[in-house]
């Protein structure tokens, strides 16, 4: 018998080997995730698992009309980290074959929040009752009400059913895609796009909004609104200016190789400019961004400079450039983007770094130079595609602004 032992320990051991190699896999196919901001209210939305030609995950997350693409996951056991597209924010946790339990967590901004996914073909929100109102139209809104923060928004809704989407505007920008449903007399909103977390809970009539919008566990400000179809928000040409004393605007920053970058180098004179103002944390930015690659891919001979200016979160130098250095690589940015600020995005500090402006009150802002140096337009904000016509109109008057500026016929996209 003991002749056998030796065999009987390689057997042992290659069966243990065997079980160990042992991969966990997650279901393919319909998720549901929940993410828990203030005051305990659950965040939903939706997403798909399937895996590409290499064999690796893939992620698809919903928001009304957009689909945002997740690729990057790291497994150690039961491990898991997802990390999102071009922002640093990134999913931790445990997960088995049909739950993800953990954290979203944005290291620069100290935030998190806790995450659960569970398998399965789920409805975002559930429905309690059939709608007993209908919010489809415009709606005059204001948020952080009875305060010294409070500010207007313009609330664009089309509902179906009990179903409906559509977005807050507010005069620095929009919250993107929202899609949620109306149960009775309850409106329920909410977006996840990799990087905001943000949850509208409101009671409606047929004229009236009364609730609250949920920005992660960080946020919680009440909002009011009424129906208004004739209401418009302030233009966002004229909100940043020259200060007096100043007609030009100069600036040297980095770029992510160390070296200075100046409005006044030779590669800029005598040609048109765009500065946008903006971070690699936001999504607008990523908004207006993407629309710049593809303006310049379908003009690629105009003759126009862009620039980017970031203003980063990120506590290191390092960070910051890394942050920017994945932007330009995944979304094809082809114009520089220079580091203005890191460890931060306070506006107030972000108006430090370029003084002849009266203030920085949005990322982003979009600055229009003609060739000769000459600040003709600032337009703060970016109206995105989830604001429909709002966006068709921008894209008009975009292709206008650099008509003029350059003296050339541009490519619509």
């Amino acid at each position: 018998m003991r002749k056998n032992w030796p065999l009987l320990l390689i057997v042992v051991l290659l069966i243990t080997s065997c079980k160990k190699e042992v991969k966990k896999e997650l279901a393919l196919g319909d998720w549901r995730a929940e993410m828990e901001v203030s005051e305990g209210k659950s965040l939903p939305f939706n997403f798909t698992l399937s895996k590409d030609g290499d064999g690796n995950y893939v992620m698809k997350m919903y928001n009304a009309e957009e689909e945002v693409m997740v690729d990057e996951f790291k497994f150690d056991g039961d491990s898991i980290n997802i990390r999102m597209p071009i922002f640093e924010g990134h999913i931790s946790g445990t997960f088995t074959e049909n739950d993800i339990t953990g954290e979203f967590i944005e290291e620069s901004k100290e935030r998190r929040v806790p995450f659960r996914a569970i398998y399965g073909k789920h409805d975002r929100f559930a429905v309690q009752q059939d709608a007993t109102v209908n919010i489809s139209g415009i709606w005059e809104t204001y948020f952080n009400v009875n305060t010294d923060g409070e500010y207007p928004a313009k609330g664009i809704f089309m509902q179906n059913g009990n179903k409906v989407k559509g977005t807050f505007r507010t005069k620095t920008g929009d919250y993107r895609y929202l899609e949620g449903v109306v149960s009775g007399d309850s409106l329920k909103l909410s977006a996840f796009d990799g990087s905001h977390v943000f949850l509208f809970l409101a009671q409606v009539t047929d004229s009236t909004l009364d609730g609250k919008f949920y920005s992660g566990r960080h946020s919680v400000q009440e909002f009011l609104g009424a129906r208004n179809e004739a209401f418009d928000l302030p233009d966002s040409d004229n909100l940043t200016f020259l200060r007096e004393g100043y007609d030009k605007l100069d600036f040297t920053f980095p770029d992510e190789t160390g070296k200075m970058v100046s409005l006044s180098d030779s590669r800029f004179k005598d040609k048109a400019v765009l500065i946008q103002i903006m971070g690699t944390w936001c999504t607008n930015c990523l908004d207006e961004t993407r629309f710049y690659v593809d303006f310049l891919k379908n003009n690629p001979n105009l003759d126009v400079q862009f620039i980017g200016l970031a203003f980063e979160y990120a506590k290191t130098e390092e960070k910051a450039f890394e942050g920017i250095k994945r932007l330009k690589e995944r979304e094809e940015v082809t114009y520089p983007i220079l580091l203005a600020q890191y460890g931060t995005s306070n506006k107030q500090k972000a108006n430090e770094k370029l003084p002849m402006l009266n203030h920085i009150l949005s990322y982003p802002t979009t600055i229009y130079i003609d060739k000769n140096g000459e600040v003709q337009k600032i337009h703060t904000g970016f109206n995105g595609p989830a604001t429909g016509e709002k966006f068709e109109q921008f894209k008009q008057q975009f292709d206008e602004t650099l008509e003029k500026l350059t003296g050339e016929k541009v490519v619509a996209i």
